[in-house]
């Protein structure tokens, strides 16, 4: 029998604050990992918003002082340090997948969709939080514009209602 060649895919999993991200990181090593001899990679990416230096809530513009930008640049920081430890703890019991960070800046469906274009992702892995009609409407969704424009399949992993308010998982 000839031996298969293994073919290594780049697997990208959004992560975010939400446990629906570490619900479909964990989803993803158990289901599309299947090979102990894979050569797989999980490119775990974290899209950390720019963050809002002007006011433009009615009335006149206000520039927020260095100091309050500062402090809103290193927790901006400390959260996105905060999701990758977490899904990097995920990763550290499967020593076959090859684990490679990125976070981007910006609106997270600019980023995600500009970074499985630019490695040439084979999957996009995405969490959904779930949301109804009206709140998606409003704040739109970010696996449903993925999903609309990036050239590889994305998988969209909804954790089950049993899971929805067990922290723990």
């Amino acid at each position: 029998m000839a031996d298969i060649e293994v073919q290594e895919r780049k697997i990208v999993v959004a992560i975010d604050e939400g446990e629906e991200s570490i619900y479909a990181l964990t989803w993803a090593i158990k289901n599309i990992l299947v090979s102990q001899n894979s050569n797989d990679t999980i490119l775990l990416l974290y899209a950390k918003p720019h963050p809002q230096l002007v006011s433009t809530l009615d009335g006149p513009e206000y520039l927020f002082s260095s100091d309050v930008i500062i402090s809103m640049e290193k927790y901006s920081k400390d959260v996105a340090d905060c999701v990758i430890e977490k899904a990097k703890r995920v990763c550290k019991d499967h020593q076959n997948v090859k684990v490679e960070i990125r976070v981007g800046e910006g609106d997270p469906r600019d980023v995600i969709c500009d970074v499985v274009e630019k490695i040439g992702a084979d999957i996009l892995v995405m969490g959904t939080h779930g949301y109804g009609m009206i709140k998606r409407a409003l704040l739109g969704s970010v696996s449903t514009h993925c999903a609309q424009n990036v050239k590889c399949p994305v998988l969209i992993v909804r954790r089950p209602k049993s899971e929805v308010g067990n922290k723990s998982s």
